[in-house]
């Protein structure tokens, strides 16, 4: 959810703040500030907004003045989006502030027993900030001896977080020490970047990669307290606490739009090359399998799994499904797909030699990261299929693979949906092939993925055909999306791609189950998109279409290149290439996207920050 971000060193902190404000923007833009010290002393500013539209012109009519500061962009939690409920927040005397990403669940109890303090906003994170406050002015009075680097900071921010029930990610500054920064997590992503004396935190790598390739990943409970000079590290919990400096391996230049009029355009014509990049030395075609350096399995316990289970979150819990086909088909191996924000709580009962295996993009949902820990702590074997390098989902499982899809900025997964797709088919191959999949049939399904890349850009020429049919159907306030089999999970994608940049009502069914109840929705207001390849269930599918069109629904018809028959039954039709029937949900995502796309350009949304939602979902 939100991002935040700080900076202490020698330069004026608040264009780097603002900068790195910028690339985070996709994690929340309810709102946005910054807060900065100079002269012992707070200047600060917080707009409801976007960046652009709010801070960033405030910034520029009065600059902030100072070497270290801390900045927010908001999703918010608790109070709606508004001046004062925008980040920083202040304690009562004003000397600390604080940016905060997570939910303190216990705020109110808290709130009431700090009796006396006036509160301004209506959020948890103030509450925090008070607390932070009362701590460090009780451990001033009481003669706590500091040293050089602020400890009475530190120790007053960890007495309050040991108080905190709930998640958080949080960078405090104090007027008294202008020249220290204390950052702390539990649930909530934070990464401490390493420069030439100079520090940087942020929420996520990709704001402070343009700065330095340094980086430090914090644990939960870890509490760092950082100078320009240095950092000082601890950690509150049973890990033992360090600091290890890691290369960050993200190139700025990818998180940027370039010549695209949105990110979500730029990924979606980027697909031919980032599933290329899933598939990148993981073929061994002499053997007919494929191969993966970062499982940390043997080939006997890969052949003892007997079931795998899939706790995913929205898109990638789309990917999943369509991964359970493979898994069952490929390698025979009973899988399902879990909510993850459920799978948690509800004990469901797994045998000793079942997988979990996370899906994921950005490696912080937090309802998939709670999934992890709670199959680990029930003594389960967990993989992660992950797209960020260091996130904490991949550093915690027991083993994963990659997706080299580079930063995804758009709000709406595009690009690593694909690539997720790309590897769960290459994981079940290999599944397969250590139990009874042919190495004729294993070569044929790697054949066919090879191809898909090219075939991909061939689909991405039919854009302006696409968009024609975008602006056809704009108007339209609903949608249903029917596909069967390996289908049915990308109809369900289309249809979320749908409801999260247009803000058009649309649902996603397996087509035979139309008849059994939304059939009643259908009249010749409300268009329906069916992916339907010439495959072994063409004939029962094609009946469910002439079903719709009894009714006068328009029909959109994603098919393949020998299906032209089909013309005289549809309004649209998108002709794809011919491929391997479980891989044709990689070449249908890539209409289903553009078409989503170009509906919300056409009613003028805003295709890469849509209405309340945020790219990393990182509070329950």
């Amino acid at each position: 959810m939100c991002g935040i971000v700080g900076y202490v060193g020698g330069k004026s902190a608040a264009p780097t703040l603002l900068d790195g404000l910028r690339r985070l923007e996709y994690r929340g833009y309810d709102s946005a500030g910054i807060a900065v010290i100079n002269g012992g002393k707070f200047q600060y500013h917080k707009k409801k907004g976007k960046i652009d539209d709010g801070i960033a012109q405030l910034l520029s009519a009065q600059p902030l003045r100072g070497n270290i500061g801390i900045g927010h962009t908001r999703w918010a939690t608790h109070g709606a989006p508004s001046d004062i409920n925008s980040h920083p927040h202040f304690d009562e005397s004003g000397r600390i502030a604080i940016v905060h990403n997570g939910v303190i669940e216990n705020y109110d109890r808290i709130k009431a027993r700090l009796g006396n303090h006036k509160f301004v906003s209506e959020t948890d994170t103030e509450v925090l900030a008070h607390l932070i406050g009362e701590h460090y002015e009780r451990l001033k009075n009481n003669g706590y001896q500091e040293g050089c680097n602020g400890q009475i900071l530190t120790k007053a921010v960890i007495e309050a977080i040991k108080e905190v029930i709930g998640t958080y990610g949080i960078a405090v500054i104090c007027s008294d020490f202008p020249d220290v920064i204390v950052t702390a997590r539990r649930g909530s992503p934070i990464i401490v970047g390493v420069g030439e004396n100079e520090h940087f935190v942020a929420s996520d790598a990709i704001a402070i990669a343009p700065y330095t390739k340094n980086v430090v990943y914090l644990n939960d409970y870890d509490v760092v307290t950082i100078t320009h000079q240095g950092l000082q590290i601890t950690n509150l919990g049973t890990d033992t606490a360090k600091i290890q400096v890691n290369k960050l391996e993200l190139d700025p230049e990818a998180a940027e739009r370039g010549a695209f009029p949105h990110f979500m355009l730029k990924e979606i014509f980027e697909q031919p090359k980032t599933v290329q990049n899933a598939m990148r030395g993981r073929i061994n075609y002499d053997e007919g399998t494929t191969m993966f350096g970062g499982l940390n399995m043997s080939t006997a316990e890969l052949r003892a799994i007997d079931r795998i289970v899939m706790p995913s979150c929205g898109t990638s819990w789309h990917a999943a499904l369509v991964g359970e086909h493979y898994f069952e088909e490929f390698a025979h191996i009973p899988s399902e797909v879990e909510y993850a924000s459920e799978f948690r709580y509800r004990n469901a009962p797994l045998e000793k030699n079942t997988l979990v295996l996370i899906v994921t993009q950005s490696g912080e949902t937090a309802d998939s990261l709670a999934g992890l820990r709670e199959s680990k702590r029930r003594g389960h074997k967990v993989l992660s299929i992950c797209n960020v390098v260091g996130s904490t989902i991949a550093r915690e499982a027991d083993g994963g693979i990659y997706l080299h899809a580079g930063p995804e900025i758009g709000v709406a997964s595009t690009k690593a949906f694909t690539s997720q797709i790309t590897v769960l088919a290459l994981l079940a191959i290999l599944m397969g092939r250590i139990r009874n999949l042919s190495i004729n049939r294993s070569i044929k399904l790697l054949r066919a993925l090879e191809k898909v890349p090219s075939q991909i850009s061939s689909i991405l020429e039919q854009n302006e055909h696409i968009r024609r049919i975008a602006v056809k159907y704009a108007k339209s306030e609903d949608f249903f999306f029917l596909g069967r089999q390996y289908n049915f999970p990308v109809a369900l994608e289309g249809a979320l791609k749908l409801k999260e940049i247009s803000y058009i009502h649309a649902e996603g069914y397996p087509a035979a189950e139309m008849k059994h109840g939304p059939i009643a929705l259908i009249d010749e207001k409300t268009p329906t998109v069916f992916v339907i390849p010439k495959d072994s269930l063409y004939e029962k599918t094609f009946s469910n279409l002439q079903e719709i069109k009894a009714r006068k629904g328009a029909i959109i018809a994603i098919t393949t290149e020998d299906n032209r028959e089909i013309e005289k039954y549809v309004n649209e039709a998108i002709y794809l290439p011919e491929t391997e029937e479980p891989f044709f949900p990689l070449l249908a995502a890539i209409p289903l996207q553009l078409l989503a796309y170009h509906i919300a350009v056409e009613r003028g949304c805003d295709v890469d920050k849509p209405r309340n939602l945020a790219k990393s979902v990182t509070v329950e």
